[in-house]
C-alpha cells in the first residue's frame, strides 16, 4: 500500500496520511498543482500556510535557508515528533505552500506508517488535517472518510492517532523561540531542551496552520461551561465532562479523562461522537487552566467561537 501512495503521490493526487497528531491530507509539496487540489478539496484559505512533512534530518536543508542554534537543539529533542519548526524558506519553496511568506513549517511526524511513505518518497510532502477547513481534525481513517468520501485518492490505515491534536508550531528563526499554536509538546519541554525562556506569542502576525479565531469545530454550536453553570443549565445538549457532575436522568453524557493527555487522545473523537448525536448544543465542562491543558483549551475556546 506504500508503493501505492507512493505512486499517486508522484502522480499529483492526494492520500490520506497517518500521523501520531492527526491525520493529513497530503500531497507533493514541490507540486503546485497538487497543492491547489489539498486548498480545494478542504475548502482552505489559500492564504492559511501549508506543514511540510520531511522523513529525515538531511531533507531540512531541502527546504529552510537558515536554521537556528535553537532549532538544532529542538530537532534532536523532538524530532521524530509532534513540533513544527517555522524557518526561513528556501527561495524555491512554493508560495502556495507558505501562503507568500518568507518562512516554511517543518515537521518530520513519528508514525511509522507516515515515516514509511516519507523514506519511500523521498521528498516533503504538505499534509495539513485530512477534513473540511475549520471541523473537527480526524484522528482515524474513517473520520477522513466522513469528511471527505472519495475526493481523497487512498487513505492509509494507520490506527487511531497517538496524541489526537495537531502539532506544537514553535517561530524557531529569531530567540527567544515562540510559541505560535501549543501542543503535546509544552512550553516547560521547551524551556528545559533550550535551558532558555520561550514566549507564548498569541498575537504574532505570521500565518500558522490553525491560528483563525474559530477552528476545531463540530457542526453542533458548542459552549464552554464551568461544572456550576452545567449543573444549573436546562440546555437540551449532550454534554461532555471531566468531573462527577450531578445531571437529569436521561442526559446525554460523554465522560472524559482527568489526564489532560488522554483527554487530549479522546477530544476530537468525542467531539465528532457529540455531533452524530444531534443534540441541539455540545456543552463542554470547562477544563483546568494548568498549563498541561493549554493545548485542550485553545482548541476548544476555537471550537466555541465557530
Amino acid at each position: 500500500m506504500i508503493e501505492k501512495a507512493v505512486a499517486l503521490l508522484k502522480a499529483g493526487k492526494l492520500i490520506g496520511l497517518p500521523t501520531e497528531t492527526v491525520y493529513g491530507l497530503a500531497a507533493d509539496a514541490k507540486n503546485d498543482e497538487a497543492i491547489k487540489k489539498i486548498f480545494s478539496v478542504k475548502g482552505r484559505p489559500t492564504d492559511h500556510p501549508l506543514i511540510v512533512h520531511i522523513g529525515s534530518f538531511e531533507e531540512i536543508n531541502d527546504w529552510a535557508e537558515t536554521i537556528s542554534p535553537e532549532a538544532h537543539i529542538l530537532m534532536q529533542e523532538f524530532w521524530p515528533g509532534p513540533l513544527t519548526l517555522i524557518l526561513k524558506k528556501q527561495a524555491h519553496v512554493s508560495n502556495l505552500v507558505t501562503a507568500n511568506q518568507d518562512s516554511v513549517g517543518l515537521r518530520m511526524p513519528n508514525h511509522p506508517m507516515a515515516q514509511a511513505l516519507l523514506q519511500a518518497f523521498g521528498g516533503g510532502v504538505a499534509a495539513p488535517s485530512a477534513n473540511q477547513f475549520g471541523h473537527i481534525s480526524p484522528t482515524c481513517a474513517e473520520d477522513v472518510f466522513e469528511e471527505l468520501q472519495d475526493k481523497v485518492d487512498l487513505i492509509l490505515p494507520g490506527g487511531a492517532a497517538n496524541i489526537g491534536i495537531e502539532s506544537t508550531i514553535v517561530d524557531a528563526r529569531t530567540t527567544p523561540v515562540k510559541i505560535l499554536r501549543p501542543g503535546a509538546i509544552t512550553k516547560a519541554m521547551l524551556e528545559e531542551a533550550l535551558q532558555q525562556e520561550v514566549i507564548t506569542n498569541n498575537k504574532t502576525t505570521l500565518k500558522v496552520s490553525g491560528n483563525l479565531a474559530s477552528h476545531y469545530a463540530p457542526r453542533t454550536p458548542l459552549i464552554l461551561m464551568s461544572k456550576t453553570e452545567i449543573e444549573n443549565t436546562n440546555l437540551n445538549a449532550i454534554f461532555l465532562i471531566y468531573s462527577k457532575i450531578t445531571l437529569p436522568e436521561n442526559s446525554k453524557i460523554i465522560q472524559l479523562s482527568q489526564d489532560p493527555k488522554s483527554y487530549a487522545h479522546d477530544l476530537y473523537k468525542s467531539l465528532r461522537q457529540a455531533d452524530h448525536a444531534m443534540a441541539s448544543k455540545i456543552i463542554v465542562e470547562q477544563p483546568p487552566t494548568e498549563d498541561a491543558w493549554e493545548a485542550i483549551n485553545e482548541r476548544l475556546a476555537k471550537a466555541a467561537t465557530h
